[in-house]
């Protein structure tokens, strides 16, 4: 028996013993939390997720709100560190929010994704790729992004068809984003001829890479696809160039950071980037970016239009269903109509997924902007 269901029982039981025609979980407010990380490594990107979302749910309250109440935007910090990330879960259902915009970093969306299906929870995720998330036939579990089996492929193809490297090595941070991109686009680059050379993980914090430049530089490599996160590959981009190793680089969205030019420098120029298309250079989008460049926050970050858009389609749902308590009906709208919305027209799979997603090879410069790669 799920909590949903005892809550409901106990609900019935209070009303029946006072005489009470039944109990309501209704409140002045539709509650959305946003559930990423505010601290710690890849705090960045918990940003670009928050103004995203807080941006719709301040035009949908401009609006009229939904069904004639406001939304209220709950923000949780899970660190990016998946036994938090639990915490954070637990802490959402004890307070009653029936909505979740987030968790960012894969490792932490999918055992928190466990608690909210199980509690009757409707959580969209803008930022995890991992196809795992999706895979578990739950129903109350969307995203607003593409997924690593895209994003690979997309990668691996760019990197053969090309640059059209000799020897490639491809790391890793060992976490479930990083090591699952890098296997899709290994098994992509194998599936075109391309030779890997190297197949290797480091840890996540990791702060010097003498040994694993070493390594590069002996296997012969001229090429290098690492799939993780910003600060790592910040460092392993400055120490490659301080110590003569003069390889292309390539990393996935969560390397598409500015604070990847902080930490690398020059070395971060001509990296490549797989990220969303940049929802924010959209001629229809120009008045929302103005609007957000009106409260001094950035537009362009990766995160911030999914996130938008992840708010949106939840309104829209709720206000087609009529009853925000309802997420099951919820569900069943956002898999049953399609959205237009500042990322496109979206849809929904049986899954959970976007039915059409693209994701764009960009090269970054060490300025932190980024142009199509040629």
């Amino acid at each position: 028996m799920n909590n949903t269901i005892r809550r409901t029982l106990l609900c019935t039981t209070i009303a029946a013993f006072f005489g009470l025609s039944g109990c309501s979980e209704q409140s002045d407010t539709i509650k959305i939390a946003l559930a990423g990380p505010t601290t710690g490594a890849v705090a960045q990107y918990g940003e670009m997720q928050i103004i995203g979302a807080k941006m719709a749910v301040e035009q949908i309250n401009k609006a009229g709100g939904v069904n004639g109440k406001q939304l209220e935007a709950v923000v949780y910090d899970d660190a990016c560190d998946p036994k938090q990330a639990v915490a954070v879960a637990n802490k959402i259902v004890n307070d009653k929010i029936k909505y979740v915009v987030g968790h960012l970093c894969s490792s932490s969306t999918q055992p928190a994704s466990d608690i909210y299906e199980d509690d009757g929870i409707l959580m969209i995720t803008a930022a995890s790729t991992s196809p795992d998330i999706t895979s578990r036939g739950y129903k109350l579990v969307f995203r607003t992004i593409g997924l690593d089996s895209m994003q690979g492929p997309t990668a691996g193809d760019f990197i053969a068809d090309h640059i059209k490297p000799t020897n490639v090595a491809v790391i890793h941070d060992k976490q479930q984003y990083g090591e699952g991109i890098a296997t899709a686009v290994k098994q992509t680059l194998e599936s075109k001829g391309v030779k890997v050379a190297l197949f290797e993980g480091i840890n996540a914090g990791d702060k010097d890479f003498s040994a694993l430049i070493a390594k590069l530089r002996q296997a012969g490599v001229d090429f290098v696809y690492y799939g993780g996160y910003h600060p790592e590959l910040g460092l392993l981009l400055r120490q490659s160039a301080e110590k003569g190793l003069n390889v292309k680089f390539m990393g996935p969205e969560g390397v598409g950071n500015k604070e990847l030019s902080a930490i690398a420098g020059p070395a971060s120029e001509g990296l490549l980037v797989t990220l969303p298309k940049s929802f924010d250079q959209d001629p229809k989008n120009q008045a929302l970016v103005e609007a957000f460049k009106a409260k001094n926050e950035d537009p362009s970050g990766p995160f911030v239009f999914p996130s938008y858009a992840a708010v949106q389609v939840i309104a829209e749902s709720i206000a087609k269903v009529g009853d925000e308590t309802d997420t099951a009906k919820v569900a069943e709208a956002l898999r049953s109509n399609s959205f237009d919305t500042p990322t496109g027209t979206l849809a929904f799979d049986e899954k959970g997924d976007l039915k059409d997603f693209s994701f764009v090879v960009y090269e970054w410069h060490q300025d932190a902007t980024k142009t199509p790669a040629q």
